[in-house]
């Protein structure tokens, strides 16, 4: 579901005095899954959240083309600010503390940047820009400062989207409503023999991992920015009992991985004086 495991956590903050872990794609995916899976079943309570953000993802959600994302075009990247908005929100549903970091890479104007600085002021959210691309560590010691800084409040508990033990429809509407902005949850007629199953075997306590598109809130990709009136249709429901959560698959994905249709592993060769090429 986009993290690591626990063990590999609970081993971290016990070896450093800070430990910082990945919640793979958006907020909507790997976030919502650490925090209603992973931090319920471990009992782990992450004290901030750091939210990161590219100059070129903002351009896209603002309705330009892929190929016109490395363009400098600051009103574009004003257009897509509604979907930073929408995961900062969903941090705030679960009462964690909001960081935002802008993933900067050498296409990004400083004109750019400073939209998605004055959004965050004018939200009173936390900001740094990450330099790590180009300068490694030395070009995160912004963003480490302000973890630092914003870390020093007291660290509340964080707040589950659901309780377990609701029923599987509500736990799935939960996070379609309150995390997508879905209005409402249409079920297939196999998803709904998959839920009947469920409760049939008594797997209906465990939490809901949806298998979502990681391009756009809504199930559907194309459906960009901020999607508002749209429904999410639960096509399938798995069930991992080993794993130990139910798996509803929406719109038309594929599970895993999570790599692009030609992976860079198909350029990568060594020439024959034995240098490495198809890195870039």
């Amino acid at each position: 579901q986009g993290t690591n495991s626990v063990v590999a956590t609970k081993m971290g903050m016990s070896l450093a005095d800070w430990c910082i872990t990945e919640a793979g794609f958006g907020f909507d995916l790997g976030a919502e899954k650490f925090f209603d899976i992973k931090c319920v079943s471990s009992g782990l309570d992450p004290h901030a959240v750091v939210l990161v953000a590219t100059i070129r993802a903002l351009k896209m959600h603002g309705g330009k083309g892929y190929d016109e994302l490395t363009e400098p075009d600051p009103s574009a990247v004003e257009r897509g600010l509604p979907n930073l908005k929408k995961h900062l929100e969903n941090i705030c549903h679960f009462k964690e503390l909001a960081i935002v970091t802008l993933n900067r890479f050498a296409t990004d104007s400083e004109e750019e940047i400073e939209v998605v600085r004055e959004f965050c002021e004018s939200n009173n959210t936390p900001f740094a820009v990450s330099n790590g691309w180009a300068e490694g560590g030395r070009g995160m010691i912004e963003l480490a400062e302000v973890v630092r800084e914003v870390t020093k409040a007291e660290n509340k508990p964080f707040k589950p989207m659901y309780d377990w033990g609701d029923r599987v429809e509500d736990k799935i509407f939960s996070v379609a409503n309150k995390i997508y902005g879905a209005e409402a949850v249409d079920y297939t007629a196999t998803a709904k023999k998959d839920l009947a199953r469920i409760y049939e075997l008594g797997f209906d306590k465990l939490p809901v991992c949806i298998a979502k598109t990681h391009k756009s809130l809504s199930d559907n990709p194309h459906l960009l920015g901020r999607p508002k009136d749209f429904l999410v249709t639960v096509r399938e429901i798995i069930i991992n009992s080993g794993a130990g959560f139910l798996v509803p698959l929406t719109g038309d994905i594929i599970r895993m991985p999570g790599l692009p249709a030609v992976p860079r592993a198909t350029v990568i060769d060594i020439d024959d004086d034995g240098n490495i090429v198809g890195l870039e």
